[in-house]
């Protein structure tokens, strides 16, 4: 796979000069690939939000650099510009930021902000609308009557209407209910297959970035502890559970499985893997 985003030495110190100075990335080295889904977990303070607020240009680092397709986003402004145009970020709680009066001219907000005409935005809204679930029965009624949830994947819409080659989410299924986050979770999965796309995704759930993510990268304390497969990540339960991280509840039972004696990956992190696991132990008591 080719770098699609590449992270050099990257810093941020906030109010810097002040009693308040805080570093809160410090020297982070990694790429993500072009069409992987990158997981990203820490504990609260990590650094996790201001780390993805510089990949598309947010925020400008204190040093260091961040490269797009192998060209810094602070080239010039018509590449920073364009750079938020590519990288797509819904931020956490993007419910609270919808505010035009109804719901299809806020996912058409950032078409038009492109300078697309008015038959590109209409396909694009619609296709975004698709994707999230939003239902096109809403598109001329005003965000402010649908409800939490729906709202959420109003917002989320009109980042995929940007059609950005990058999609980040952050915390994309806090404060839904489990019905709510497993469809939300399904939405970003069809939109990732149907279109390519990379994915980046913030969570604090390690069931969810276990079954979605290609890669994990561990910050703690704004620096990459652990940067790997899901498997390779969760193998390493001890030291995730030292910096304040949990693991899979499919993985903690199969360390408990592991230290009990049975002949079982401690680092299973899927449910497909673990009934497998579990279904040839009865195939061997069958077979004896």
């Amino acid at each position: 796979m080719a770098a699609t985003i590449e992270v050099r030495d990257l810093s941020h110190t906030y109010s810097v000069g002040t009693p308040f100075q805080h570093d809160a990335i410090r020297h982070l080295n990694f790429t993500i690939e072009k069409g992987e889904f990158l997981g990203i977990i820490g504990h609260t303070g990590s650094g996790k939000s201001t780390l993805i607020q510089h990949l598309n240009g947010l925020l400008k680092p204190t040093s260091g650099d961040v490269l797009l397709e192998g060209e810094s986003i602070w080239k010039d402004k018509q590449t920073t510009r364009s750079a938020r145009f590519r990288v797509g970020l819904v931020f956490q709680y993007p419910e609270y930021q919808l505010f035009e009066e109804t719901v299809y001219k806020d996912i058409s907000f950032g078409p038009k902000n492109m300078g697309l005409d008015a038959e590109e935005i209409r396909r694009r809204v619609l296709r975004a609308a698709s994707f999230a679930g939003v239902d096109p029965n809403v598109l001329d009624k005003s965000p402010f009557d649908l409800s939490g949830g729906q709202k959420r994947r109003v917002a989320i819409a009109g980042v995929i209407a940007m059609e950005p080659e990058i999609v980040i989410f952050d915390e994309p299924t806090a404060g839904l209910d489990p019905a709510g986050c497993a469809s939300l979770l399904e939405n970003i999965r069809s939109y990732r297959e149907a279109t390519g796309a990379t994915v980046v995704m913030i969570s604090h759930s390690m069931d969810d970035v276990a079954a979605l993510a290609d890669r994990l990268l561990v910050l703690n304390d704004g620096a990459m502890e652990m940067l790997g497969t899901p498997s390779q990540i969760f193998a390493q339960a001890e030291r995730l559970r030292e910096i304040g991280l949990s693991v899979p509840q499919v993985t903690s039972l199969f360390i408990r499985l592991h230290e009990l004696g049975l002949n079982v990956d401690p680092a299973t992190y899927t449910q497909a893997s673990a009934l497998q696991q579990l279904l040839s132990f009865k195939g061997g008591a069958a077979h004896a």
